[in-house]
């Protein structure tokens, strides 16, 4: 026989109700932790990618037979984007004034940058919106649909008859 006190159902009890409040705050605790790395997780920013390789895919798949821009100083003849503002490129261009196709990927080396840029390629958006307003009006509402993107560092200019669909394609690589 047990010579011991026998504990009352009380003291039980308490000791339950005590450790289950303490499982309830460590269960707490760790669902925060979770929480906060998953969100860390999914603010870290854009993938790194290397925009000549998505350029190249693009080409692929699009059938496009572009000039490829492959010194940075391009960059400023074409677009007056400074070279100091990117990190890295991708652009083919094809200057038919028949039939204007240009496609300009670039990372900019932080979020100022990548606004100087957005300003640039957005002037030449515009004027390109001009010319085919002037010159070329039954291929207007494609140049329309086509639009400058900022996505955080990265900016590109997408100006060709399936705009919107090379822009998906893009945003696959970076998302």
């Amino acid at each position: 026989r047990d010579v011991e006190r026998s504990r009352g159902l009380g003291d039980v009890y308490k000791r339950q109700h005590f450790w289950r409040l303490i499982m309830k705050k460590v269960v707490s605790l760790v669902t925060i932790f979770v929480l906060c790395l998953t969100a860390l997780a999914g603010c870290s920013g854009s993938k790194e990618v290397d925009l000549k390789t998505v350029l190249s895919d693009i080409n692929s798949k699009y059938s496009l037979d572009l000039k490829e821009l492959t010194d940075s100083n391009d960059l400023k003849k074409y677009y007056s984007i400074d070279t100091e503002d990117v990190k890295q490129f991708a652009a083919e261009i094809n200057s038919d004034s028949n039939s204007r196709v240009e496609i300009v990927l670039v990372e900019a080396v932080d979020a100022d940058a990548a606004s100087r840029v957005n300003d640039a390629l957005s002037k030449t958006y515009t004027s390109i919106v001009t010319q085919y307003s002037g010159y070329n009006a039954e291929k207007l509402p494609m140049v329309e649909a086509c639009k400058v993107t900022q996505d955080g560092n990265y900016v590109t200019m997408i100006v060709a008859d399936q705009g919107p669909e090379i822009l998906e394609t893009f945003y696959g690589y970076i998302k």
